[in-house]
């Protein structure tokens, strides 16, 4: 077997592969910065919690209009910001932390989300809304996909200073005059949108992992934030490309086999990543002994 017939073919012979490959590039672009800035701001887990959160609302969306795409994503997006605002309005409203709240939000979302599909749809549904089908992607789920990456690019850009004080330094911003509520605000909806997005490809269990992992692994190859955000871009390309390619030679789900690839990605980060990887701290400290 030829690299051209294990990396291209699968890809120049099927056209749900070639929708999968563009739906993950997709999502690579659009949740991938934002999830740099989640972990800039310590926010990984509420990024979890949210993409839980959406369940009751795709549960809801569901049973009203089937596997309606648009009910699907309009009821999955208002359940995941109601649970960031009231999760916000607890952690301002008393002395309990945000991960707190959030965690507490997105159990109760999650435990009423399986209900919902569990009493009033099949083991199929069920598996279908955590785990996604990638390779079933059609043109107008791709097309949600690329207008939220977009918008979310195009947001970044717009709010990119703001953004990178308030995850710094929002006590700075608010005393310089800016609105610190209103950017974090924004910087919620945005990552609610990509969740959505990542929601009709992989699964609410799956779409976090394609937003934090390459995130994660960044880390320890960038330095800067406009750095950070490429490298967890491309981090989230590859695992997608390769993720989908184990997935058809190896008969592997795509959404779990492109999650695992970020996170394998993620372990060879930690071990070798040149900024404070394992190895690199290894020969750091053997330079010094010798010196």
């Amino acid at each position: 077997m030829t690299l051209t017939s294990l990396l291209v073919q699968p890809f120049a012979d099927y056209g749900f592969m070639r929708s999968a490959l563009v739906a993950t590039f997709a999502l690579a672009l659009g949740s991938a910065p934002i999830g740099t800035l989640l972990v800039l701001r310590r926010m990984s887990l509420v990024g979890d919690a949210m993409a839980h959160a959406l369940l009751p609302g795709a549960a809801l969306g569901f049973l009203i209009a089937g596997f309606s795409l648009a009910a699907m994503s309009i009821g999955g997006f208002i359940a995941a910001l109601s649970v960031a605002l009231a999760a916000g309005f607890v952690t301002r409203a008393t002395a309990q932390r945000e991960d707190a709240s959030f965690a507490a939000f997105y159990l109760i979302a999650l435990a009423l989300g399986v209900l919902l599909v569990s009493t009033h749809g099949s083991s199929v549904d069920l598996m279908h809304m955590l785990f996604g089908t990638i390779l079933a992607v059609d043109d107008v789920a791709l097309f949600l996909m690329a207008g939220v990456a977009s918008a979310s690019l195009l947001a970044l850009a717009v709010m990119y200073r703001p953004l990178v004080v308030e995850c710094l330094d929002p006590g700075f911003l608010q005393n310089v005059g800016g609105s610190g509520p209103l950017i974090h605000m924004l910087f919620l909806v945005l990552t609610v949108a990509n969740l959505v997005a990542g929601f009709q490809a992989l699964g609410t269990l799956m779409a976090v992992g394609l937003m934090m992992l390459p995130a994660t692994a960044a880390r320890f190859w960038a330095s800067e934030v406009w750095s950070l955000m490429l490298a967890a871009t491309l981090i989230a390309m590859v695992s997608g490309f390769v993720g989908l390619l184990l997935s058809f030679h190896a008969e592997w789900p795509s959404g779990p086999a492109i999650v695992l690839v970020a996170g394998l990605i993620y372990l060879i980060s930690i071990a070798a990543g040149y900024r404070d990887g394992l190895l690199w701290q290894y020969l750091q400290r053997s330079k010094h002994r010798i010196a």
